[in-house]
Parts: C-alpha cells; structure tokens; sequence
C-alpha cells in the first residue's frame, strides 16, 4: 500500500475541529496554514515552541497543556500528530482509525491516512505537490511551479474569471531586466498590449507572446497633441477596447517618470490602473556602481534631484542654494547636459570644489561604465568622456567610500 499513488484533494476547514497533538517545529511550520484554511484548531502538547505559544497567546488557537488522552479526536475532521513519542503517535493514530478521521503522521508517513503536500500559493492559484516518500522534491517541484507563475515564465490565464481589462503602470527598473519586480514581470506575461519607454528594459520585450502588440511610446504619434497627452491617449484608447494595457516604464513610475499624470488621465476616463512600483535608478545604479547612497560616518541622507533644467531656468522648482549646503549625498537624474551648470551652482553656493562627483551611464546592463570627477572638473569629463543619456550622476563623499573598480554589470 505504501506505493500505492494518494488521492489528491483539497479539505475545506473553515470552521471544522481539526486538533494537533505536539507542539514542536512541525506542529510551528503546518498550523499558518491550517489557520489561514479558517480551521477551529485545537493543539494538545505540555509544551510549544515560542511561535506556537504565541499564536495560542493571540487565540489564533486554542492549547491544553497537557498529554495527548485518548478521545482527543472525537469530533476531529483533520489531525496531525508530531510528538517526538512514537507509542504516543501510535496511540493517536490509531484512534483516528477508529474515529475515521484523515490523520498526517509526522514520523511515520507510511502509517498515515493523510499526507501533507508541499504547498504554495499566489494570485488565488494554491499549488500542491506530492511525490511519495520524497519532501525535498516535492518542495523544490513546487518552488519551480510558484516561481514560474511568479516571474511570467509560466502563464495560465484566468478562463473562468477572466481579469478585468485595464492599464498596470510598471516600473521596469533600472535597465537590467533581471532587476523588475516579480509582479511587473508577472503583468508583463498576461499582456495584450505593452507601452513601453525607451529607458524600460528592453529585453523583456523578446520575451512576449507574438499576440502581444509592442508600441515605443516615442513613435506614438501626437499630431495635435502634447507627447504625453498622446501617450495618455493610448492607454485609454486600448483599455477601452478591452486590452489588458502595461505601461512598462523605466526606474520607478513616480520617480520622474509622470506616472501619476498617467494615473489621472486614466481616473478621469474611468479606466482601472494598478500601480506596480519599480527599482529607482538613483539608488540601483549608484549601488550596481559600487557607491553606497549613505555610509555610516560619512553621509546621513541622500536627496534625489531632477537636472532636466539648469539652476537659473525660470522653470526650476530646484533650491540649489540649499542643496550646496547639506552634507550627505545628491543624486541627479536627467542632469548630464546641464551637469557643468549644476556642478557651478553648487560651488557658488557654497559646496567645496573638490567634492567628489561619479557619473554612470547606462547603469545595471552590460554597457554600464562609471566616469570619476569633482564639482571643478565634471563639466569638462563629461563633454571629453561623451557622456550620453542615460546617466545617474553622484555628488559627495560616498563616492570615494565606494569601489570603482565593481564588474559593470549588476548581480
């Protein structure tokens, strides 16, 4: 009989008696589970783990200190039996026999009536595995099952309840594909229509189903429209039609990346967004790098700048006298063709010439490459480096803290 196949099913104990009987490590890793099933769970052990108390502490459920007594599970719908006592064990068991109740016996799976699968679960999908006498496959079966529908490299759309069509705004991260959120990947996968910016990460988009229509937000045309206005318009015009729409955008969606432009329109419209943050570029890269954004001693804070416009443009909301007067670390995105102004501005105001500055293009991907400078000189390295966009640009003494010489691409 041992090698006879169970039979699988899923037992629904919302509100029905299950009881444990020990109150050691198994008793501590299965009753989460029993407890988020809904279970009315009585655990019968003298003594408990800290965790286990204190879930009994929280009433999460109930313990009687004491010795397991036989009609114990009277009533039981489920047991599970995990004492370090075989002959209390074999009691136990043989009274759910008795009672006909489906009882897991931690030492001795060949005696159970029951057997506990490796379980996991994610977006109300529940993924059980069972492999007979073998747990660690079982575990590494069901981890490769949970990852894949995690990270999109393993679809199963919804037939039943299919989701209701609407926009993800999903922060790509920094440029290295590995490094977007489980999520965003996830969204990704289930896609109709992928709106992407160029600073995304591109290679994600190779990995799309062929049905899944591509549009570079660059080439979307504005015609009378302000270039975001048409990008707006997009998003709508495809939700509309019934498309599951990602806005795949690069870093963090609210970090200079006019995400909450995109929400409103799509609020306004009345159109369903969720928003999926992302990596920011002004600590990632700085980090893939080798440059900490604060170090103990040497930088209490880290302020993230926008430079797409220089300190004496009308259109900045940018104090940069007050920013040449802190001591910690500034971080400016979209700054390398102002950099020679911004780097002037600082030192007018008071930051020291010789301040350290670190410019990383491209960041996290494969093309990565780190300039070292002051706020005398950075001007001047940028202009004779050819510096191009995308770049992340550092300003303080975390620069010298970090490695320069880190791989160029991330881990």
């Amino acid at each position: 009989m041992a090698d006879t196949p169970a039979y699988p099913v899923g037992l629904r104990l919302a509100g029905r008696r299950v009881v444990v009987i020990g109150g050691g490590q198994v008793a501590q890793r299965r009753l989460p589970a029993l407890v988020a099933a809904g279970a009315d769970v009585l655990l019968v052990s003298p003594s408990a783990t800290p965790s286990v108390d204190a879930m009994a502490a929280t009433g999460e459920i109930r313990w009687e200190r004491r010795r397991y007594q036989d009609g114990d599970l009277a009533d039981a719908w489920y047991a599970l039996i995990a004492t370090q006592h075989r002959d209390v064990n074999e009691q136990a068991s043989a009274e759910a026999e008795r009672e006909r109740v489906w009882c897991v016996r931690a030492d001795d799976a060949s005696a159970a009536t029951a057997w506990t699968p490796a379980t996991g679960r994610i977006e109300g999908v529940t993924v059980a595995v069972l492999t007979g006498n073998d747990p660690r496959r079982s575990a590494a079966v069901r981890d490769a099952v949970i990852e894949g529908l995690r990270d999109g490299t393993l679809t199963a759309p919804a037939h039943r309840h299919k989701a209701t069509p609407g926009v993800a705004l999903v922060g790509g991260g920094p440029g290295d594909p590995d490094l977007i959120t489980v999520r965003g990947r996830r969204l990704l996968a289930e896609a109709d229509v992928v709106i992407a910016d160029r600073l995304g990460p591109r290679d994600l988009l190779d990995e799309l189903p062929p049905h899944v229509e591509v549009i570079d937000a660059a080439k979307i045309p504005y015609g009378r429209f302000m270039a975001q206005e048409a990008i707006n318009n997009a998003l709508i015009e495809h939700a509309r039609a019934g498309k599951a729409v990602v806005r795949l955008k690069g870093g963090d969606p609210y970090v200079f990346g006019r995400g909450m432009e995109e929400l409103q329109a799509l609020a306004e419209a009345g159109i369903a967004c969720t928003v999926v943050p992302g990596i920011s570029s002004s600590i990632s890269v700085p980090g893939a790098a080798g440059i900490p954004v604060t170090h103990r001693g040497v930088a209490h804070e880290f302020t993230v700048v926008s430079g797409h416009v220089g300190p004496d443009d009308p259109r900045s909301l940018v104090d940069w006298a007050s920013l040449a007067k802190l001591t910690g670390t500034l971080v400016i995105l979209m700054g390398v063709d102002k950099i020679g102004l911004i780097a002037e501005a600082l030192v007018r105001h008071g930051r020291p010439a010789q301040t350290p500055v670190a410019v990383i293009q491209e960041g996290t991907t494969a093309t990565q490459r780190r300039v070292d400078a002051t706020l005398a000189t950075v001007g001047e390295t940028v202009r004779a480096e050819e510096i191009r966009p995308p770049a992340v640009i550092v300003i303080g003494e975390v620069v010298r803290v970090g490695t320069p010489d880190v791989p160029t691409t991330s881990a």
